[in-house]
């Protein structure tokens, strides 16, 4: 299974340190043209979005099964992660906290369960 990272620098050499393909990302605009490129293979206009210093290994198209974001970087995505996910396809996406934690606006997936069910155990 194939693993990729977007989000903060110090948090993609973590995950280029255990062997996961990862791409530091600063602004929402590269955060996109990153989101895109993992997602859809887009890669018009994202040397102009992406720093030219950014060394990363992309990975092949439809290789990539599992795509970690950062909370900040999914909230930047908006509506086209939200429509991502709704449509089903690969990679899945897992949000993990920033550097700085968990976003208070973010529910926890136990929050989001006892939610759904009603029961609080």
């Amino acid at each position: 299974m194939q693993y990729f990272f977007i989000g903060e620098s110090e948090l993609a050499t973590a995950f280029r340190f255990v062997g996961v393909g990862s791409a530091p990302v600063s602004t929402i605009k590269e955060a996109q043209a990153a989101f895109r490129r993992v997602t859809t293979g887009w890669i018009e206009e994202a040397g102009s979005v992406l720093p030219s210093s950014l060394s990363v290994e992309w990975p092949e198209s439809g290789s990539c099964r599992v795509l970690v974001l950062t909370e900040e970087v999914a909230d930047g995505l908006g509506a086209e992660l939200a429509d991502w996910q709704l449509a089903g396809k690969y990679p899945l996406v897992v949000e993990l906290p920033g550097l700085m934690g968990r976003m208070e606006s973010r529910k926890t997936l136990v929050d989001a369960i006892r939610e759904a069910i009603g029961v609080r155990v």
